[in-house]
Protein backbone atom coordinates (compact mmCIF):
# COMPACT_ATOMS: atom_id res chain seq x y z
CA UNK A 1 0.00 0.00 0.00
CA UNK A 2 3.17 2.45 -0.45
CA UNK A 3 1.01 4.56 -2.61
CA UNK A 4 -1.99 4.66 -0.70
CA UNK A 5 -0.08 5.93 3.01
CA UNK A 6 1.33 9.05 2.11
CA UNK A 7 -2.12 9.93 0.68
CA UNK A 8 -3.63 8.86 3.80
CA UNK A 9 -1.32 10.41 6.36
CA UNK A 10 -1.51 13.82 4.65
CA UNK A 11 -5.03 13.38 4.32
CA UNK A 12 -5.35 12.76 7.90
CA UNK A 13 -2.95 15.46 8.97
CA UNK A 14 -4.65 18.66 7.02
CA UNK A 15 -8.06 17.43 8.33
CA UNK A 16 -6.93 17.43 12.49
CA UNK A 17 -5.21 20.28 11.91
CA UNK A 18 -8.45 22.06 11.20
CA UNK A 19 -10.65 20.28 13.44
CA UNK A 20 -12.77 22.87 15.28
CA UNK A 21 -13.64 23.03 18.69
CA UNK A 22 -15.69 19.93 20.30
CA UNK A 23 -19.71 20.56 19.55
CA UNK A 24 -22.49 18.76 20.56
CA UNK A 25 -23.31 16.28 17.24
CA UNK A 26 -26.42 17.03 15.87
CA UNK A 27 -28.44 14.04 14.60
CA UNK A 28 -27.86 13.35 10.82
CA UNK A 29 -30.82 13.31 8.75
CA UNK A 30 -32.46 10.88 7.31
CA UNK A 31 -30.90 9.04 4.24
CA UNK A 32 -32.79 9.16 0.92
CA UNK A 33 -34.49 6.56 0.04
CA UNK A 34 -32.67 6.23 -3.13
CA UNK A 35 -29.29 6.35 -4.51
CA UNK A 36 -25.63 5.48 -3.53
CA UNK A 37 -26.22 6.00 -0.41
CA UNK A 38 -24.53 2.61 1.71
CA UNK A 39 -27.33 0.56 3.45
CA UNK A 40 -27.75 1.06 6.75
CA UNK A 41 -26.51 -2.57 9.05
CA UNK A 42 -29.26 -4.40 10.12
CA UNK A 43 -27.25 -4.72 13.25
CA UNK A 44 -25.28 -2.31 15.99
CA UNK A 45 -21.68 -2.48 15.71
CA UNK A 46 -20.55 -2.42 19.28
CA UNK A 47 -19.19 1.15 20.21
CA UNK A 48 -16.76 2.30 23.10
CA UNK A 49 -16.91 5.96 22.70
CA UNK A 50 -15.63 7.11 19.74
CA UNK A 51 -14.67 3.84 18.87
CA UNK A 52 -16.41 1.31 16.96
CA UNK A 53 -15.91 -2.73 16.74
CA UNK A 54 -17.63 -4.87 14.27
CA UNK A 55 -17.55 -8.76 13.75
CA UNK A 56 -18.75 -11.20 11.30
CA UNK A 57 -18.63 -14.81 11.23
CA UNK A 58 -20.00 -16.61 7.87
CA UNK A 59 -20.01 -20.34 6.76
CA UNK A 60 -20.96 -21.91 4.18
CA UNK A 61 -21.97 -25.03 2.90
CA UNK A 62 -21.84 -25.76 -0.60
CA UNK A 63 -22.70 -29.16 -2.75
CA UNK A 64 -22.28 -28.79 -6.19
CA UNK A 65 -23.13 -31.87 -9.19
CA UNK A 66 -22.23 -30.95 -12.72
CA UNK A 67 -22.68 -27.47 -12.14
CA UNK A 68 -19.22 -26.87 -14.40
CA UNK A 69 -19.08 -29.87 -17.20
CA UNK A 70 -22.83 -30.89 -17.55
CA UNK A 71 -20.96 -34.07 -17.53
CA UNK A 72 -22.28 -37.07 -14.65
CA UNK A 73 -19.61 -39.42 -16.62
CA UNK A 74 -17.12 -37.31 -14.50
CA UNK A 75 -16.36 -36.60 -11.38
CA UNK A 76 -14.07 -33.22 -11.84
CA UNK A 77 -12.72 -30.99 -8.98
CA UNK A 78 -16.10 -29.19 -8.68
CA UNK A 79 -18.19 -31.77 -8.53
CA UNK A 80 -17.61 -32.36 -4.48
CA UNK A 81 -18.91 -30.57 -1.88
CA UNK A 82 -17.19 -27.83 0.82
CA UNK A 83 -17.20 -25.46 3.32
CA UNK A 84 -16.54 -21.82 2.89
CA UNK A 85 -15.53 -19.37 5.74
CA UNK A 86 -15.17 -15.97 6.58
CA UNK A 87 -14.36 -13.61 9.04
CA UNK A 88 -14.17 -9.85 9.67
CA UNK A 89 -12.77 -7.64 11.84
CA UNK A 90 -13.24 -3.60 11.54
CA UNK A 91 -12.21 -0.90 13.67
CA UNK A 92 -13.87 2.64 13.25
CA UNK A 93 -12.80 5.80 14.88
CA UNK A 94 -15.07 8.88 15.13
CA UNK A 95 -12.96 11.69 15.28
CA UNK A 96 -15.83 14.01 14.73
CA UNK A 97 -19.32 14.29 13.10
CA UNK A 98 -17.01 14.92 9.81
CA UNK A 99 -14.16 12.62 10.11
CA UNK A 100 -14.40 9.31 10.49
CA UNK A 101 -11.02 6.69 10.14
CA UNK A 102 -11.93 2.74 9.34
CA UNK A 103 -10.31 -0.25 8.94
CA UNK A 104 -11.87 -3.69 8.45
CA UNK A 105 -9.64 -7.12 8.06
CA UNK A 106 -10.51 -10.39 6.46
CA UNK A 107 -9.74 -14.12 6.98
CA UNK A 108 -11.25 -16.46 4.44
CA UNK A 109 -11.23 -20.26 3.82
CA UNK A 110 -12.24 -23.21 1.43
CA UNK A 111 -12.27 -26.17 3.57
CA UNK A 112 -13.01 -29.69 2.08
CA UNK A 113 -13.41 -30.67 -1.70
CA UNK A 114 -11.24 -31.37 -4.44
CA UNK A 115 -10.33 -27.91 -5.40
CA UNK A 116 -6.99 -26.68 -4.99
CA UNK A 117 -6.93 -23.88 -2.53
CA UNK A 118 -5.97 -21.02 -4.79
CA UNK A 119 -8.37 -18.22 -5.29
CA UNK A 120 -9.98 -19.15 -9.31
CA UNK A 121 -7.88 -22.13 -9.55
CA UNK A 122 -10.98 -24.63 -10.96
CA UNK A 123 -13.58 -21.62 -9.62
CA UNK A 124 -12.40 -22.05 -5.79
CA UNK A 125 -12.52 -19.13 -3.87
CA UNK A 126 -9.93 -20.89 -1.63
CA UNK A 127 -7.99 -19.38 1.31
CA UNK A 128 -6.92 -15.85 1.71
CA UNK A 129 -4.85 -15.40 5.19
CA UNK A 130 -5.84 -12.80 7.62
CA UNK A 131 -5.58 -9.36 5.07
CA UNK A 132 -7.62 -6.32 4.43
CA UNK A 133 -10.70 -5.53 2.99
CA UNK A 134 -11.15 -1.92 3.65
CA UNK A 135 -9.03 0.63 5.16
CA UNK A 136 -10.42 4.62 4.32
CA UNK A 137 -10.75 8.07 5.79
CA UNK A 138 -14.04 9.50 5.19
CA UNK A 139 -14.17 13.19 5.38
CA UNK A 140 -18.08 14.83 6.03
CA UNK A 141 -21.34 13.13 5.91
CA UNK A 142 -22.07 10.59 3.17
CA UNK A 143 -26.04 11.52 3.87
CA UNK A 144 -25.75 15.12 3.68
CA UNK A 145 -23.61 17.85 1.68
CA UNK A 146 -20.10 17.04 0.07
CA UNK A 147 -18.03 14.03 1.22
CA UNK A 148 -14.90 11.85 0.63
CA UNK A 149 -13.81 8.23 1.27
CA UNK A 150 -10.36 7.68 0.31
CA UNK A 151 -8.68 4.50 0.68
CA UNK A 152 -9.68 1.21 0.02
CA UNK A 153 -13.70 0.45 -0.07
CA UNK A 154 -16.77 -1.22 -1.20
CA UNK A 155 -18.10 0.02 -4.60
CA UNK A 156 -21.89 -0.49 -4.66
CA UNK A 157 -24.43 1.34 -7.39
CA UNK A 158 -27.58 0.59 -8.60
CA UNK A 159 -29.09 -2.71 -8.04
CA UNK A 160 -25.08 -4.07 -8.55
CA UNK A 161 -26.13 -5.78 -11.90
CA UNK A 162 -23.03 -3.48 -13.22
CA UNK A 163 -20.89 -2.42 -9.87
CA UNK A 164 -21.17 -4.33 -6.61
CA UNK A 165 -19.37 -5.86 -3.71
CA UNK A 166 -20.12 -9.36 -4.56
CA UNK A 167 -20.84 -10.27 -1.14
CA UNK A 168 -21.86 -13.96 -2.20
CA UNK A 169 -18.22 -14.58 -3.10
CA UNK A 170 -16.31 -15.72 0.15
CA UNK A 171 -13.92 -12.57 -0.44
CA UNK A 172 -16.25 -9.93 -1.66
CA UNK A 173 -14.81 -7.44 -4.15
CA UNK A 174 -12.96 -4.20 -3.17
CA UNK A 175 -11.17 -0.76 -4.75
CA UNK A 176 -8.40 1.30 -4.11
CA UNK A 177 -10.69 4.82 -4.41
CA UNK A 178 -10.79 7.93 -4.10
CA UNK A 179 -14.79 8.84 -4.06
CA UNK A 180 -16.88 12.19 -3.81
CA UNK A 181 -20.23 12.13 -3.35
CA UNK A 182 -22.53 15.07 -2.62
CA UNK A 183 -25.82 14.56 -1.07
CA UNK A 184 -29.28 16.47 -0.89
CA UNK A 185 -32.62 15.08 0.17
CA UNK A 186 -33.81 14.81 -3.12
CA UNK A 187 -30.65 14.01 -5.52
CA UNK A 188 -27.52 11.92 -4.83
CA UNK A 189 -23.90 12.88 -7.27
CA UNK A 190 -21.19 10.28 -6.91
CA UNK A 191 -17.71 10.65 -8.34
CA UNK A 192 -14.74 8.24 -8.25
CA UNK A 193 -11.63 6.91 -9.66
CA UNK A 194 -10.60 3.60 -8.67
CA UNK A 195 -8.44 0.47 -9.02
CA UNK A 196 -10.04 -3.22 -8.39
CA UNK A 197 -8.04 -5.04 -5.51
CA UNK A 198 -6.72 -8.05 -6.80
CA UNK A 199 -6.83 -11.51 -3.87
CA UNK A 200 -3.88 -13.29 -3.59
CA UNK A 201 -3.20 -16.13 -0.67
CA UNK A 202 0.32 -15.72 1.13
CA UNK A 203 0.72 -11.65 0.19
CA UNK A 204 -0.78 -8.14 1.05
CA UNK A 205 -3.93 -7.88 -1.45
CA UNK A 206 -3.14 -5.17 -3.99
CA UNK A 207 -4.55 -3.16 -6.67
CA UNK A 208 -2.89 -2.16 -9.80
CA UNK A 209 -2.50 1.79 -8.50
CA UNK A 210 -0.51 0.05 -5.50
CA UNK A 211 1.37 -2.92 -7.33
CA UNK A 212 4.31 -2.30 -9.24
CA UNK A 213 4.27 -5.43 -10.97
CA UNK A 214 0.63 -5.74 -11.95
CA UNK A 215 1.08 -6.05 -15.43
CA UNK A 216 -2.70 -5.03 -16.24
CA UNK A 217 -2.77 -1.65 -14.48
CA UNK A 218 -6.95 -1.28 -14.73
CA UNK A 219 -8.23 1.65 -13.61
CA UNK A 220 -12.79 2.21 -13.33
CA UNK A 221 -13.98 6.00 -13.07
CA UNK A 222 -17.46 6.79 -12.57
CA UNK A 223 -20.15 9.66 -12.13
CA UNK A 224 -23.30 8.24 -10.90
CA UNK A 225 -26.53 10.17 -10.25
CA UNK A 226 -29.60 9.25 -8.09
CA UNK A 227 -32.75 11.53 -8.01
CA UNK A 228 -36.22 11.37 -6.32
CA UNK A 229 -37.27 13.89 -8.78
CA UNK A 230 -39.86 11.27 -10.43
CA UNK A 231 -42.74 11.24 -7.55
CA UNK A 232 -43.81 7.42 -8.43
CA UNK A 233 -40.50 5.70 -8.72
CA UNK A 234 -38.09 4.91 -5.52
CA UNK A 235 -34.91 6.19 -8.02
CA UNK A 236 -34.19 7.31 -11.19
CA UNK A 237 -30.84 7.26 -11.66
CA UNK A 238 -28.16 7.67 -14.78
CA UNK A 239 -24.74 7.28 -14.99
CA UNK A 240 -21.28 6.95 -17.21
CA UNK A 241 -18.45 4.40 -16.04
CA UNK A 242 -15.25 4.40 -17.43
CA UNK A 243 -13.06 1.44 -17.42
CA UNK A 244 -9.29 1.07 -19.03
CA UNK A 245 -6.93 -1.45 -18.50
CA UNK A 246 -3.79 -2.78 -20.80
CA UNK A 247 -5.69 -5.43 -22.60
CA UNK A 248 -5.87 -9.04 -21.99
CA UNK A 249 -6.84 -12.57 -23.93
CA UNK A 250 -10.27 -12.92 -22.97
CA UNK A 251 -11.87 -12.03 -26.39
CA UNK A 252 -9.05 -13.47 -28.20
CA UNK A 253 -5.38 -12.75 -28.94
CA UNK A 254 -4.59 -9.32 -27.50
CA UNK A 255 -4.59 -6.12 -30.47
CA UNK A 256 -4.26 -3.36 -28.13
CA UNK A 257 -5.81 -1.66 -24.78
CA UNK A 258 -8.94 -1.29 -23.26
CA UNK A 259 -10.52 1.95 -22.89
CA UNK A 260 -14.95 2.33 -23.05
CA UNK A 261 -17.81 4.08 -21.59
CA UNK A 262 -20.53 2.56 -20.30
CA UNK A 263 -23.77 4.98 -20.45
CA UNK A 264 -27.02 3.90 -18.51
CA UNK A 265 -30.51 4.54 -16.38
CA UNK A 266 -32.03 2.50 -13.72
CA UNK A 267 -35.94 3.33 -13.22
CA UNK A 268 -37.81 1.72 -9.89
CA UNK A 269 -41.50 1.81 -9.68
CA UNK A 270 -42.62 1.86 -5.69
CA UNK A 271 -45.50 -0.93 -5.09
CA UNK A 272 -46.91 1.85 -2.60
CA UNK A 273 -47.49 4.38 -4.97
CA UNK A 274 -48.65 2.42 -7.63
CA UNK A 275 -51.61 0.44 -6.26
CA UNK A 276 -48.98 -2.74 -5.73
CA UNK A 277 -47.46 -3.25 -9.12
CA UNK A 278 -43.79 -2.35 -9.29
CA UNK A 279 -41.57 -1.65 -12.53
CA UNK A 280 -37.67 -2.24 -13.06
CA UNK A 281 -35.94 -0.86 -15.74
CA UNK A 282 -32.14 -0.76 -16.58
CA UNK A 283 -30.21 -0.03 -20.13
CA UNK A 284 -26.86 0.44 -20.92
CA UNK A 285 -24.72 1.01 -23.84
CA UNK A 286 -21.08 0.93 -24.80
CA UNK A 287 -18.79 2.39 -26.88
CA UNK A 288 -14.64 2.27 -27.09
CA UNK A 289 -12.12 -0.25 -27.45
CA UNK A 290 -11.83 -3.50 -25.71
CA UNK A 291 -8.31 -5.12 -25.93
CA UNK A 292 -7.92 -3.46 -29.22
CA UNK A 293 -11.13 -4.27 -30.68
CA UNK A 294 -13.98 -1.70 -31.27
CA UNK A 295 -16.33 -2.04 -29.04
CA UNK A 296 -20.29 -1.20 -29.40
CA UNK A 297 -22.73 -3.28 -26.97
CA UNK A 298 -25.22 -2.91 -24.88
CA UNK A 299 -27.55 -4.58 -22.44
CA UNK A 300 -31.48 -4.42 -20.83
CA UNK A 301 -33.16 -5.26 -17.96
CA UNK A 302 -37.07 -4.67 -17.74
CA UNK A 303 -39.23 -6.21 -14.97
CA UNK A 304 -42.84 -5.95 -13.72
CA UNK A 305 -44.60 -7.59 -10.45
CA UNK A 306 -47.64 -6.85 -8.21
CA UNK A 307 -47.16 -6.95 -4.54
CA UNK A 308 -50.46 -8.27 -2.14
CA UNK A 309 -49.27 -5.08 0.11
CA UNK A 310 -52.25 -5.76 2.63
CA UNK A 311 -51.78 -9.95 3.04
CA UNK A 312 -49.77 -10.15 6.35
CA UNK A 313 -47.38 -13.22 4.10
CA UNK A 314 -46.63 -9.88 1.74
CA UNK A 315 -46.31 -11.68 -1.90
CA UNK A 316 -45.06 -10.68 -4.55
CA UNK A 317 -44.96 -12.41 -8.16
CA UNK A 318 -43.42 -10.68 -11.13
CA UNK A 319 -41.75 -11.62 -14.66
CA UNK A 320 -38.53 -10.13 -16.18
CA UNK A 321 -36.22 -10.70 -19.19
CA UNK A 322 -33.03 -9.21 -19.00
CA UNK A 323 -30.53 -9.17 -22.37
CA UNK A 324 -26.72 -8.75 -23.13
CA UNK A 325 -25.47 -8.37 -26.42
CA UNK A 326 -23.13 -11.04 -27.92
CA UNK A 327 -20.47 -10.62 -30.28
CA UNK A 328 -20.93 -12.14 -34.24
CA UNK A 329 -17.58 -12.18 -35.54
CA UNK A 330 -14.41 -13.38 -33.37
CA UNK A 331 -12.29 -12.56 -36.49
CA UNK A 332 -13.06 -9.61 -37.39
CA UNK A 333 -11.75 -6.19 -35.56
CA UNK A 334 -15.29 -5.26 -33.97
CA UNK A 335 -16.54 -6.93 -30.34
CA UNK A 336 -20.21 -6.69 -29.81
CA UNK A 337 -20.33 -8.73 -26.61
CA UNK A 338 -21.21 -6.30 -23.12
CA UNK A 339 -18.61 -5.88 -21.04
CA UNK A 340 -20.54 -7.13 -17.54
CA UNK A 341 -17.84 -4.65 -15.59
CA UNK A 342 -17.61 -5.50 -11.73
CA UNK A 343 -21.58 -7.09 -11.11
CA UNK A 344 -23.25 -8.75 -8.27
CA UNK A 345 -24.62 -11.63 -10.90
CA UNK A 346 -25.95 -13.95 -8.25
CA UNK A 347 -28.44 -12.14 -7.03
CA UNK A 348 -29.94 -12.01 -10.90
CA UNK A 349 -29.56 -14.37 -13.66
CA UNK A 350 -29.61 -17.96 -11.70
CA UNK A 351 -28.19 -19.17 -8.09
CA UNK A 352 -25.53 -21.90 -9.95
CA UNK A 353 -23.90 -18.91 -11.13
CA UNK A 354 -23.86 -19.74 -15.02
CA UNK A 355 -24.71 -16.75 -16.64
CA UNK A 356 -23.53 -13.54 -16.82
CA UNK A 357 -25.17 -10.28 -18.06
CA UNK A 358 -23.34 -10.81 -21.28
CA UNK A 359 -24.53 -12.52 -25.14
CA UNK A 360 -28.08 -13.50 -23.30
CA UNK A 361 -31.59 -14.14 -23.68
CA UNK A 362 -33.04 -14.41 -20.07
CA UNK A 363 -36.99 -14.56 -18.99
CA UNK A 364 -37.56 -15.20 -15.61
CA UNK A 365 -41.04 -15.43 -13.23
CA UNK A 366 -40.10 -14.81 -9.89
CA UNK A 367 -42.57 -15.59 -7.01
CA UNK A 368 -42.09 -14.37 -2.82
CA UNK A 369 -43.72 -14.06 -0.15
CA UNK A 370 -43.01 -14.12 3.78
CA UNK A 371 -45.00 -16.56 5.71
CA UNK A 372 -43.43 -14.89 9.57
CA UNK A 373 -41.69 -11.27 10.04
CA UNK A 374 -38.42 -13.89 10.21
CA UNK A 375 -38.43 -16.08 7.08
CA UNK A 376 -39.01 -15.28 3.56
CA UNK A 377 -39.30 -17.86 0.46
CA UNK A 378 -38.20 -17.37 -3.01
CA UNK A 379 -39.36 -19.17 -6.54
CA UNK A 380 -37.72 -17.85 -9.50
CA UNK A 381 -37.79 -19.89 -12.66
CA UNK A 382 -35.35 -18.88 -15.43
CA UNK A 383 -34.89 -19.90 -19.71
CA UNK A 384 -31.69 -18.83 -21.11
CA UNK A 385 -30.49 -18.65 -24.62
CA UNK A 386 -27.50 -17.22 -26.02
CA UNK A 387 -27.95 -13.47 -27.94
CA UNK A 388 -25.39 -15.03 -30.78
CA UNK A 389 -23.93 -18.47 -31.14
CA UNK A 390 -21.16 -17.08 -32.74
CA UNK A 391 -19.94 -15.81 -28.91
CA UNK A 392 -19.46 -17.78 -25.86
CA UNK A 393 -21.67 -18.51 -23.26
CA UNK A 394 -19.88 -16.82 -20.23
CA UNK A 395 -20.33 -17.73 -16.44
CA UNK A 396 -20.80 -15.52 -13.87
CA UNK A 397 -17.47 -14.15 -13.66
CA UNK A 398 -17.70 -12.73 -17.43
CA UNK A 399 -14.74 -14.07 -18.35
CA UNK A 400 -15.19 -18.18 -18.02
CA UNK A 401 -16.73 -20.08 -20.74
CA UNK A 402 -18.81 -22.82 -20.57
CA UNK A 403 -18.16 -24.54 -23.88
CA UNK A 404 -15.15 -23.39 -26.18
CA UNK A 405 -16.38 -21.61 -29.55
CA UNK A 406 -15.42 -23.59 -32.57
CA UNK A 407 -17.57 -25.22 -35.07
CA UNK A 408 -20.33 -27.55 -33.10
CA UNK A 409 -21.41 -24.12 -31.48
CA UNK A 410 -21.73 -21.91 -33.64
CA UNK A 411 -23.80 -24.10 -35.42
CA UNK A 412 -25.68 -25.06 -32.20
CA UNK A 413 -29.08 -24.36 -30.80
CA UNK A 414 -29.05 -21.33 -29.29
CA UNK A 415 -31.65 -22.33 -26.34
CA UNK A 416 -29.39 -23.23 -23.20
CA UNK A 417 -31.52 -24.47 -21.02
CA UNK A 418 -33.33 -23.94 -17.80
CA UNK A 419 -32.62 -23.48 -14.27
CA UNK A 420 -35.29 -23.39 -10.78
CA UNK A 421 -34.28 -22.29 -7.91
CA UNK A 422 -35.74 -21.95 -4.05
CA UNK A 423 -34.62 -20.05 -1.19
CA UNK A 424 -35.48 -19.15 2.34
CA UNK A 425 -33.89 -16.52 4.14
CA UNK A 426 -34.49 -16.53 8.12
CA UNK A 427 -33.41 -13.80 10.38
CA UNK A 428 -33.01 -15.43 13.76
CA UNK A 429 -32.36 -11.56 15.11
CA UNK A 430 -31.12 -8.47 14.55
CA UNK A 431 -26.86 -10.19 14.79
CA UNK A 432 -28.39 -14.40 13.21
CA UNK A 433 -29.19 -14.86 9.58
CA UNK A 434 -29.59 -18.26 8.26
CA UNK A 435 -30.03 -18.80 4.50
CA UNK A 436 -30.52 -22.12 2.28
CA UNK A 437 -31.61 -23.42 -1.14
CA UNK A 438 -31.57 -25.78 -4.08
CA UNK A 439 -30.90 -24.89 -7.35
CA UNK A 440 -31.53 -28.00 -10.72
CA UNK A 441 -30.24 -26.87 -14.22
CA UNK A 442 -32.01 -28.40 -16.53
CA UNK A 443 -29.69 -28.57 -19.80
CA UNK A 444 -31.26 -27.37 -23.65
CA UNK A 445 -30.09 -28.16 -26.88
CA UNK A 446 -27.04 -25.59 -26.99
CA UNK A 447 -25.51 -28.31 -24.31
CA UNK A 448 -26.65 -31.29 -26.32
CA UNK A 449 -25.27 -29.68 -29.77
CA UNK A 450 -21.95 -28.90 -28.12
CA UNK A 451 -21.21 -32.05 -25.80
CA UNK A 452 -22.28 -33.54 -22.61
CA UNK A 453 -25.68 -32.09 -21.09
CA UNK A 454 -26.48 -33.97 -18.11
CA UNK A 455 -28.57 -32.33 -15.48
CA UNK A 456 -26.85 -30.29 -12.33
CA UNK A 457 -27.52 -29.64 -9.16
CA UNK A 458 -26.54 -27.42 -6.08
CA UNK A 459 -27.36 -27.02 -2.45
CA UNK A 460 -26.24 -25.14 0.04
CA UNK A 461 -27.33 -24.19 3.85
CA UNK A 462 -25.14 -20.63 5.10
CA UNK A 463 -25.07 -19.12 8.49
CA UNK A 464 -24.39 -15.48 8.97
CA UNK A 465 -23.24 -14.13 12.12
CA UNK A 466 -22.50 -9.93 12.60
CA UNK A 467 -22.17 -7.69 15.52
Amino acid sequence: MKRLIPILLATSSLALAQTPAAKPAASPPPAPAYGPAPAVPTYTPIKFGKLTVDVQEKMRFEIRDNNFDFDSAINGPQDASWLLQRFRLGLGYDVNPWLKFYIQGQDVRELGGSRPNNIGTFAAEGDDVFDILKAYVQLGNPKKGLSATIGRQFLNYGDQRLVGPLEWLNQARTFDAVKFRYTTQKYALDFFVSSPVAFSDYMWNQSGFLDNDESLNTYFSGLYFSTGFIPINTTTDFYVFHKRDDGDATFGPRRGKTDFLTFGTLWKGDPKKLGGFDYETEMAFQTGEVSGRNLSAYAGHWGVGYNWLKNSWKPRLGIQYNYGSGDGDPNDGDIGTFQNLYPTNHMFYGYMDTTAWMNMHNPQINLSFTPTAKLKVMLDYHLYWMANTADAWYRVNGATRVRPVNGASTSASSFRGQEIDLTAIYKLNSHVALQTGYSVFLPGDYLSDTGPHSTAHFGYFQVQIDF
